[in-house]
């Protein structure tokens, strides 16, 4: 059970450092334990070797040739794979690792190595004098490349790098002819649990449960479209002391309620408040449904069936919100790992970690002044018997080596605590080790209604889910109406048309306006600024994307043909600095996924739409001179956005 916790407070957290790049630069051999290394012959296919063009190769390739094209990595990846060769033969006796960032200013990218370096081996009889001649040694030692054009050194010994324009253009082009998921980036780790949504059984889903299940969403899509195999798990609060009050109650109310079945409970929400209600406020009700827990985990039939019946109305509530909003989850609950905490306490125990205090078992955490409880005093279990278990199987049973859970800030010491027991069982590596597999809590702040207080109706209720997501889906409806019927383009639109651009539009505002924040920061819940066509909002990078394709339209060319016929040219400022940002594509979703950090996809998509339209002003498309080259340019632009709203969990538009 993963409840909101109510007084989670605002947390102004920064954003993460941007990590530099510590991908494997060169095939290993497979690692032991629970990671889950890819087989030799996997890895001499996929080989890292600096002369790989990546993305250069023909659509004739063979499929073989075609895996290695995939895993190319991007553009910072190829370029950290020449520095390393450079600083070997620089400095062939200090072990370093490339630190190869974007440039704002003097060139594309820029190589911050030789400072580093020079605090490393002054003093020791080298023969360079000051970091500017380690840096002009790294830049000489680049190996020949297709990817560089040049290079300058800076200062103290800062290695600029400047981007052929011919690889910059071919790279999109061969982008276009095999694929976006040629630019897929490469992480460290081939399977992932992301564990969020996670509702209560018995308790509607409202927008507390929002952020949870939009951000988990789009982690998991960024580490699909990044290979790696995402078990993506709904935890849901299946098993516990709430059910012995709902199966009395439903006994109670309604002795025949096989027979009239769902009608029985109604409104779940309701029924909940109802027992709830009874249990507070009768003593013999209360001794009932606590006995009712008993025999409910004790296996007798009909009180697993009444489960089992309440479980199931949840489950189609819980449904029309996944549907609504196109997310994909498999739930594995607390019940589901119920069967496996005895021996999972019984393997800590065994280690010397549980301990006896005040009647409960526990184990003590060093840095925290309350234990870990992980059997109440009357011999029951609670979350963290319940998430040492499941951790315990993602681990052994799904050979996971990055478990993600995504839930509220409020919850961060429960987690620090349970992924403290994990350590000190061995079943985690030190976190300062940087090894596999490891833990994160992707915490999140509140959604604030406009009087800064956490979000709620008038009747001071929670906001129910699906009703908000319909509101967002009409209001986006009649602003579409309205405005096709002043430019009178009304009758150009079939009604299908309206409700799945209006579904597309009104929930991927709701979406955009979460993930567009930093996580770790509560955001203000508003449908007349998530809806505003101004502005970093989803319906003004709809409005982008429709536009792009409404210019390549009014082109009458066959973009198919004028891929495998045209070519790309950057000569114009503008052209390059798109295309320069375009092919930067796949490092900000590594970014992205390594930090957990969905807002840096869509900094990227606004910024991205921002680029296109300074090129758009300045460099004349259809009836230009250039129009093949510019229409390729429209059209990556489009891909690239499109794929940024796949990772969002958004539907593009055509029109608007």
């Amino acid at each position: 059970m993963r409840a909101l916790a109510a007084a989670a407070t605002a947390v102004a957290a920064p954003t993460p450092a941007r990590l530099r790049f510590r991908l494997p630069l060169l095939p290993r051999a497979p690692r032991s334990g629970h990671c889950r290394a890819a087989s030799s012959s996997r890895l001499v296919r996929f080989s890292y070797s600096a002369t790989t063009m990546g993305d250069e190769t023909s659509t004739s390739i063979a499929p073989q040739e075609q895996e290695s094209t995939v895993r190319a990595g991007s553009v910072k990846q190829q370029l950290s794979r020449l520095v390393l060769s450079s600083l070997r033969a620089t400095v062939p006796d200090v072990e370093v690792e490339p630190m190869v960032e974007v440039s704002a200013k003097f060139a594309d990218y820029q190589c911050n190595n030789a400072m580093g370096l020079w605090s490393k081996v002054k003093g020791s009889g080298t023969s360079f004098k000051n970091p500017n001649a380690i840096g002009q040694a790294i830049a000489k030692n680049l190996p020949s490349s297709d990817i560089i054009e040049s290079t300058s050194v800076a200062g103290p010994g800062f290695v600029n790098i400047t981007l052929s324009n011919r690889w910059v253009a071919q790279r999109i082009q061969d982008m276009l002819v095999n694929g976006i998921k040629t630019w897929a980036p490469t992480l460290p780790v081939k399977r992932a649990v992301i564990d969020f949504s996670s509702p209560n059984i018995a308790k509607e889903m409202h927008v507390g449960h929002l952020r949870s299940t939009i951000i988990g969403d789009t982690l998991a899509r960024m580490f699909e479209f990044s290979n790696v195999d995402v078990l993506r798990r709904n935890h849901v609060g299946d098993w516990g002391t709430q059910f012995g009050m709902l199966i009395e109650y439903l006994f109670e109310q309604f002795p025949n309620w096989k027979e009239i079945g769902s009608q029985a409970i109604g409104d779940l929400q309701i029924f909940y408040k109802a027992s709830k209600h009874k249990f507070d406020n009768d003593p013999e009700f209360k001794a009932r449904a606590q006995q009712g827990v008993v025999r409910l985990q004790g296996g007798e039939e009909k009180y697993r069936e009444a489960w089992k019946k309440i479980c199931d109305i949840s489950r189609s509530e819980f449904d029309l919100v996944y549907k609504r909003l196109n997310v994909v989850l498999e739930e594995k609950g607390e019940s589901f790992y119920n069967p496996y905490i005895p021996q999972v306490l019984e393997e800590l125990n065994n280690k010397g970690l549980i301990k006896e205090s005040e009647g409960a078992r526990v184990i003590f955490i060093q840095g925290h002044q309350i234990p870990l409880i992980v059997v109440k005093s009357d011999g029951g279990f609670n979350y963290a018997s319940t998430d040492l278990t499941a951790l315990w199987y993602r681990l052994n049973v799904e050979k996971a080596e990055w478990i993600i859970y995504v839930t509220d800030v409020g919850q961060q010491q429960h987690f620090d605590m349970f992924f403290s027991a994990a350590k000190m069982a061995g079943w985690l590596p030190d976190p300062s080790e940087k090894k596999f597999p490891k833990t994160s809590h992707v915490g999140f702040g509140l959604v604030l209604g406009s009087d800064g207080k956490r979000f709620r109706t008038r009747s001071t209720e929670v906001v129910r889910l699906v009703e908000l997501l319909d509101e967002a889906k009409s209001r986006s409806k009649s602003e579409l109406q309205q405005r096709l019927t002043e430019n009178g383009k009304i009758v150009d639109w079939t009604d299908e048309e309206l409700e799945q651009t209006s579904e597309a539009v009104g929930y991927g505002a709701v979406k955009y306006a979460d993930l567009k924040n930093n996580r770790l920061t509560n955001y203000t819940f508003s449908f007349e600024q998530m809806l505003s066509d101004k502005g970093n909002t989803a319906v003004y990078l709809q409005y982008a994307h429709a536009r792009i394709c409404s210019i390549i339209r009014k082109s009458n060319k066959d973009v198919e043909e004028l891929k495998m016929s045209g070519a790309i040219s950057l000569d114009h400022p503008d052209e390059r600095v798109l295309g320069l940002y375009l092919i930067r594509f796949a490092e900000v979703v590594e970014e992205a996924c390594t930090n957990l950090l969905p807002n840096v996809v869509c900094e990227y998509l606004y910024n991205l739409s921002e680029m296109f339209t300074k090129f758009y002003t300045n460099c004349q498309v259809v009836g230009s001179p250039e129009e093949t080259s510019r229409l390729l340019l429209c059209q990556a632009t489009a891909v690239v956005m499109r794929q940024c709203f796949n990772l969002l969990g958004i539907t593009p538009v055509y029109k608007l």
